[in-house]
């Protein structure tokens, strides 16, 4: 039995595969306006929870970060910070002590156990995870800010960021 405070094993199971057109690079947010075929690949044994996806304009995409190469530092200085060394949590990175990983995505299509989506940030072959519709009135948070980005002298750095537009640091 979990008690409050102990460190627990947790396994997931793979309910699918990502497509994507990157091996080595991929951006470092999803890019709506990508040329490129993404789609996922859900198991056959999932299909039927497909079902009624098909309604939702965005979904939220739960994938395991099965490349990464580095570990997972509590400090870190964002590529894009002007060296500002800021906590784990309050960062993007993708190395993370449970390498799990979280894109929004506009659902294009559905056929068969395929569904396609805009451009996502991962690389070919990533394990999915998960799959969860996006809710307007649930997921949206008008009040959202900034926090410590606020304040970075490369505000147009970041907006290249934010876009997921590739670009040199």
């Amino acid at each position: 039995m979990y008690r409050y405070g102990q460190s627990i094993s947790v396994i997931f199971n793979s309910i699918g595969t990502i497509k994507t057109p990157y091996d080595n690079k991929a951006p470092y947010q999803p890019v709506e306006s990508e040329t490129d075929e993404f789609y996922l690949e859900i198991d056959k044994s999932y299909i039927d929870g497909l079902k009624g996806l098909d309604s939702f304009r965005y979904i939220y995409v739960f994938y395991y970060l099965d490349r990464l190469k580095e570990p997972a530092k509590m400090m870190v200085k964002p590529p894009w910070s002007d060296g500002r060394e800021v906590g784990l949590f309050a960062s993007r990175s993708p190395a993370r002590p449970n390498p799990v990983g979280l894109s929004i995505v506009r659902l294009k299509k559905i056929i068969g156990n395929r569904v396609y989506t805009s451009g996502l940030d991962v690389f070919d072959k990533t394990p999915l995870l998960d799959i969860k519709p996006y809710i307007k009135d649930l997921d949206s948070k008008p009040d959202a800010d900034y926090g410590w980005v606020e304040g970075a002298d490369e505000n147009e750095h970041l907006a290249l960021h934010i876009q997921g537009i590739p670009h040199e640091h």
